[in-house]
This record gives structure tokens, C-alpha cells and sequence, in this order.
């Protein structure tokens, strides 16, 4: 009986494997033909490569070979590539500007890739009413020893915040008062030579130390002979306050011959103060950022003194709903040449982002200059883009 119901039961334990079993089977089956299938394309694919024609003397000849050979592949050596234009409108009475109530100020193309694993390189061409030119060209070595980083190339000087923004990333459809009459307008500080960095490790907050050397053609330096450099230096610093605000603040010094009057030095200083909050939960719907920078301009002049003057901005901006912010601006600054002339004005502006690749922006902007003239400005603009544009400093 024993040897009975243990048989009985070894019977019946393989018959409820038998369907177990079964369906184990078909799938390692299935398994088995997917990676048969697998294999024949890559064999596919390796016959296609080795397939490839060889190099050939005519370079126009080898680039079509290749791209017919292999359509796929090409794209991994063409570089990320975007057009942005932006478009400003202005209504009102400035006495004192010539700006055309109706233009495309500015298109930038830009190309950015990665050469190979120790560098990237970063090309923004600008073309507006005056011409094309290139705004920035360089290319940037990552993997440096001490973990130093190194740009060479034209580009926006690493002094202050708004002097290193491209046009459509300017939070407003202006620049403050303080750019223009300090520092160069809408070109700014922009001119070719090299630029050292290095990120100093501590405990307390994100610092970073830069220096660069430019060879002094910029709207604010101009130098004829080749040992006298515009020298710009930068500590910047960054700090995380909670998981939604954040602190970032820096100190910028520049020296060089001066634009405006040849064969007498000018020097800059700087300091900008960027506070943000951003709640992490809500982070699409609303942010907060205040900004405000402080400068200090002093230009040697003819009669042996200094000519010494000053201005900032501080501005606020809100964003109240998903693609609607709302923000307001104040603006003081001396002349560059004259202390005694100080131009004021204020501003504020509601901005629609239907997309990421594009905004709607209206501005009101009163100036009072230090002539004695008043300005009442209404200011509308549009920008718009195509492409993979890379991400700019935060």
C-alpha cells in the first residue's frame, strides 16, 4: 500500500508539472528565436559596415560614399544646432533713442558639440540690422589637471550677470540703465582671449574663482599695443538655502585702456546678489527670483584726476501660473565720463510662455535722464527658436 500510494503520488506530481513545464519550454523557445533574430541583424549590420568603400582621394567623393553607406551614423558628428530670432516693437516718446518702432533685432544661430572627451566647443553667430558677426566662438577644456577649466576663444567676459546673457535670455526686453552707460550697452563686455577657472572645495557653499585675459577690443577696453591686455577677474558664489530657494552672489574687477579716451586706463567693479525660490512641488506653476547688481566705474582722464561714477538695478520677478510671469525693474546710473549726469528709470513687463521655444512679452518703461528729458515707452517683443539650443549658466 505504501509503495502503492507513493507511486500514485509520484504520478501525480509529474502529471501537475507536465503543463508548468510546458509553458517554460515555448517561452525559453521564444527567447531562443528573439536572440536568433538578434544575431542575423547584427550580422546584417556588420556585413554592411565592412561593406563600406574605403577612403578615396576626393574628399567631396569619400563624404558622399560614407553618408550613403551609413545614413544613420551621421548625425553623431553633426553638432546641436539653433536659430532664435527675437523681435522688438516700440511705442511712445524717447527723444534721446533712434530705435525703429518696428524691428528683428537680432538672430542667433548657434552650434555646440562635444570634440571629443576632453572638450566641447560652443559657436553663437549673431546677425542684425548692422551685420553678422560672431558673438561668441570657443572651445572649452574640461579635463584639465586640479580640475582647472579653460575656455579660448571670443566670449561674453565673465563680469556681473547680465553682461554674460545672450539677448533672448535677458529677463526683460531692455537692458538696465547701468549696462548701457557702464558697461558697452547690448555688445558689453565681449572680446577674444582665454579664461581660466577653478571650483574651490569647501564645506559651506559652491565657490568659484575666474580669470581672464582678453586682447582689449570690447565697447568698454580698446588697446593698440599688444602688451597692454583688458584683465577681468570673478568670485562667485552659490548656496542652496532650503530645497526651493536658493543664494547666489558674486564680485567681478576689471581693468584695461580705455575705449573712450586712448592712452588712459579705466577700471570696474562689480558686485550682483541673485536670490531664487522655486518650490520643488510646484515647480511649473511658480518661482521667484530677485536680482540687483552694483557697479563702480572709474576712467582716468586728461586734467590727472579720475572721473569716478556708479549705478545698479534691482529687479523682481514673479511667475504667477504656468506660463504667465509678471515683473518690475528699477534702474540708476552715472555717466562713464561725467559723474555729475545720473539717469533714472523704472519698468515693469507681464510675459506669456506658450512653449519653452518661444515668448510674448509687453513693458512699460519711464526714464528720466539727466538732461532733463522724459521718456514714456511701451515695449513689445517676441522670441522664438528652433533646435537643440544648450543650456546656459545658471
Amino acid at each position: 500500500m505504501t509503495i502503492a500510494f507513493a507511486g500514485g503520488l509520484a504520478v501525480q506530481t509529474a502529471s501537475a508539472q507536465t503543463q508548468p513545464d510546458a509553458e517554460w519550454q515555448a517561452r525559453v523557445q521564444t527567447l531562443e528565436e528573439q536572440v536568433k533574430q538578434l544575431k542575423a541583424e547584427l550580422d546584417a549590420l556588420r556585413g554592411q559596415t565592412a561593406a563600406a568603400p574605403q577612403p578615396v582621394a576626393d574628399a567631396g567623393a569619400a563624404t558622399t560614399a560614407a553618408a550613403s553607406a551609413a545614413p544613420g551614423s551621421s548625425k553623431i558628428f553633426n553638432p546641436d544646432t539653433s536659430v532664435i530670432g527675437n523681435f522688438i516693437g516700440v511705442a511712445g516718446r524717447n527723444p534721446t533713442s533712434e530705435q525703429p518702432p518696428l524691428s528683428l533685432t537680432e538672430v542667433e544661430a548657434a552650434f555646440q558639440a562635444v570634440v571629443d572627451p576632453y572638450a566641447r566647443a560652443d559657436f553663437f553667430l549673431a546677425a542684425s540690422p548692422e551685420g553678422l558677426e560672431v558673438e561668441e566662438g570657443y572651445i572649452t577644456f574640461t579635463s584639465l589637471p586640479a580640475g582647472v577649466l579653460l575656455k579660448v576663444g571670443k566670449m561674453r567676459a565673465q563680469f556681473g550677470k547680465v553682461n554674460t546673457m545672450h539677448t533672448h535670455i535677458v529677463p526683460w526686453a531692455d537692458r538696465p540703465l547701468v549696462s548701457q552707460n557702464l558697461l558697452g550697452g547690448e555688445e558689453g563686455l565681449t572680446d577674444s582671449g582665454f579664461s581660466v577657472s577653478k571650483l574651490i572645495p569647501n564645506d559651506f557653499m559652491f565657490v568659484d574663482l575666474t580669470g581672464e585675459v582678453y586682447r582689449g577690443r570690447s565697447e568698454v577696453f580698446q588697446s593698440k599695443e599688444r602688451s597692454k591686455l583688458n584683465y577681468i577677474g570673478r568670485l562667485r558664489g552659490y548656496r542652496d538655502l532650503t530645497e526651493g530657494t536658493n543664494l547666489d552672489m558674486g564680485v567681478s574687477y576689471a581693468r584695461g585702456h580705455s575705449a573712450a579716451l586712448e592712452g588712459f586706463n579705466t577700471e570696474l567693479t562689480g558686485v550682483d546678489f541673485t536670490f531664487r525660490y522655486r518650490p520643488l512641488r510646484r515647480a511649473i506653476y511658480r518661482q521667484f527670483v530677485g536680482r540687483t547688481e552694483i557697479f563702480w566705474s572709474r576712467h582716468d582722464v586728461p586734467s590727472g584726476l579720475q572721473q569716478r561714477t556708479s549705478g545698479f538695478y534691482g529687479s523682481a520677478d514673479y511667475q504667477f501660473a504656468r506660463r504667465w510671469f509678471i515683473g518690475a525693474r528699477g534702474d540708476r546710473s552715472g555717466r562713464a565720463l561725467d559723474s555729475d549726469l545720473r539717469d533714472t528709470g523704472g519698468s515693469v513687463h507681464l510675459t506669456f510662455r506658450p512653449t519653452e521655444f518661444g515668448l510674448i512679452r509687453g513693458q512699460y518703461r519711464r526714464t528720466s535722464y539727466a538732461e532733463g528729458v522724459d521718456a514714456n515707452e511701451l515695449l513689445f517683443q517676441v522670441n522664438f527658436s528652433i533646435g537643440a539650443h544648450g543650456a546656459h549658466s545658471f
